[in-house]
């Protein structure tokens, strides 16, 4: 007879960007509550920490296990805080969603140096040193899986360049740490989502550009911030344990068609 045994169970993780940027649920805060109620201890990192504390009072309602900690991610020493408190706390470390992001707009003619820095650095910079610290932690006890979070702007054009820029150098991140570190048994992963509703984006949206959103891609839904939290419970959880360097568009086909995104979003100006 079948018995359902929770996918995380036993294992610890962090994610970065864990709380939500407004009402609702986002995409850390989404891989926050799957992570926790599939039996993991979950460490909600966020730089504002009243997000976290709020995705840790589901957590609690819920019967899961988790507890928050501020950081900047993009502070190298708060990384290594980040990694210590979750060995104090916990023991270990399994899974790390590297999950915070932002965007600016412009191109090479009128983004601001400091504008593309800033980008660049939570983008890519921050996954770079919370893998730094949490890599080596995942080794001791046998491996574990680091998520990537992408964007179908890494596999398209998109109406921001250092937004698009610094996703896809999140992609080929992945690749080189899934080919660095597999053979120490880390699993490095990327997810690339599409045109997800989130808390995010929801002060720029109305109804009207929402269903141009629909409509670009073959499924003619919208997405949301959990469909991204259940591909990365995918990725955490040992279902996954051959699946490496690999990129996941989660975007109701719209990668697989023609580019709609640059040409239609970039004229409405609000995306």
């Amino acid at each position: 007879m079948y018995e359902h045994k929770p996918r995380l169970n036993g294992k610890v993780a962090i994610i970065t960007g864990a709380g939500s940027s407004g009402p609702g649920v986002g995409n850390g805060k989404a891989a926050a509550l799957l992570f926790a109620r599939e039996g993991a201890k979950v460490l909600l990192v966020d730089s504002v920490i009243d997000r976290a504390q709020e995705t840790l009072e589901v957590i609690q309602e819920e019967g899961g296990e988790a507890s928050v900690f501020e950081a900047n991610v993009i502070n190298d020493s708060d990384c290594q805080q980040m990694v210590d408190a979750c060995i104090d706390r916990y023991g270990r470390l399994d899974i790390l969603d590297n999950n915070v992001g932002i965007s600016r707009r412009g191109t090479v003619l009128d983004i601001s140096e400091a504008d593309w820095d800033h980008v660049m650095a939570v983008n890519v910079k921050s996954i770079v040193l919370c893998s730094k610290y949490a890599i080596p932690r995942m080794v001791e006890t046998g491996g574990g899986s680091i998520i990537n979070i992408s964007s179908i702007a890494g596999l398209r054009a998109h109406s921001s360049t250092p937004y698009t820029t610094s996703k896809a150098a999140v992609i080929g991140l992945t690749m080189t740490m899934a080919a660095d570190h597999g053979p120490d048994g880390v699993r490095v992963n990327c997810i690339a989502p599409g045109l997800v509703y989130s808390p995010m984006v929801a002060p720029r949206m109305d109804d009207d550009l929402r269903q141009v959103r629909r409509n670009a891609a073959p499924l003619r839904t919208e997405g949301d911030s959990w469909d991204i939290g259940y591909a990365a419970l995918y990725l955490a959880s040992d279902e996954a344990r051959w699946v490496n360097g690999i990129t996941i568009p989660v975007d109701a086909g719209l990668t697989a068609v023609s580019p709609v995104t640059y040409q239609t979003l970039s004229q409405q100006q609000r995306y």
